[in-house]
């Protein structure tokens, strides 16, 4: 299947989004295995402890020394899996979930401003020729906020192009705003619930029904929001061809 994008033909590249999408499920559950055995083996739970109390030694300071870092990381497009899983481990499920959403929406904000103000041409020669982003471009013009969170509901393109490749669009600041906020929420829940659930249940030994019982709902909430978002963008596709 073929699309006319912006003069340019491009493919369809359905199948290898699946294959990324598959990988990055894999790695996270690799960083997680890796860390249970490093958490058994070195047996760091006393560690883990010195560091929570550490970071609780730093009263209010704590949670901003891990929001900086983390944003610093999204706007140097660094892999966030493996600090969303060391916020759930320090701050637990509720604040973790809290900080990780707070600070991966500043850092996507902060690298939609650098490119659509600060580093707009040096950005606009990065991406102009990837096929990836004259796709983007094209459906935000086409379809907006639905874009914006389709995209960030399902893994349709890399983080760091959605979040550089925004500022290069027409979309304003503060619907990209909100609805990166909004529709990254779901999927940060699952990430940090999902490895509090897994630390308790190692350190403790027993396993946290409730926390698992939130990862289930949440599952099944952003199952229904990805199927209804690929139906949303499927309508839009054939809208745009006819």
């Amino acid at each position: 299947m073929e699309q006319t994008f912006t003069g340019v033909v491009v493919r369809d590249n359905a199948t290898d989004k699946k294959k990324d999408k598959h990988w990055q499920l894999i790695l996270f559950v690799l960083l997680l295995v890796a860390f249970i055995v490093i958490f058994r083996v070195m047996g760091l739970g006393d560690k883990l402890t010195e560091l929570r109390a550490w970071i609780a030694g730093l009263g209010a300071w704590g949670p901003v020394v891990f929001v900086l870092f983390y944003i610093i990381a999204v706007i140097f497009a660094l892999p966030g899996s493996a600090i969303t899983i060391a916020g759930a481990t320090l701050f637990g499920s509720v604040l973790g979930v809290i900080l990780v959403s707070i600070a991966a929406t500043i850092g996507a904000s902060l690298a939609f401003l650098i490119a659509r103000y600060l580093a707009r041409d040096l950005i606009l020669r990065k991406f102009s020729s990837n096929e990836t982003f004259r796709k983007l471009d094209r459906l935000t013009q086409e379809r907006g906020a639905i874009v914006v969170a389709i995209t960030r509901l399902v893994p349709l393109f890399p983080f760091d192009i959605l979040n550089y490749g925004f500022g290069l669009t027409a979309i304003s600041f503060r619907t990209y705003v909100f609805w990166s906020w909004l529709c990254m929420l779901p999927g940060t829940i699952l990430y940090v619930v999902g490895t509090d659930a897994i630390v308790s249940a190692v350190s403790s030994g027993k396993i946290p029904w409730f926390l698992v019982g939130v990862i289930v709902l949440i599952g099944i909430v952003l199952a229904i929001l990805v199927h209804l978002a690929r139906k949303k963008l499927s309508q839009g596709e054939k809208t745009s061809n006819d």
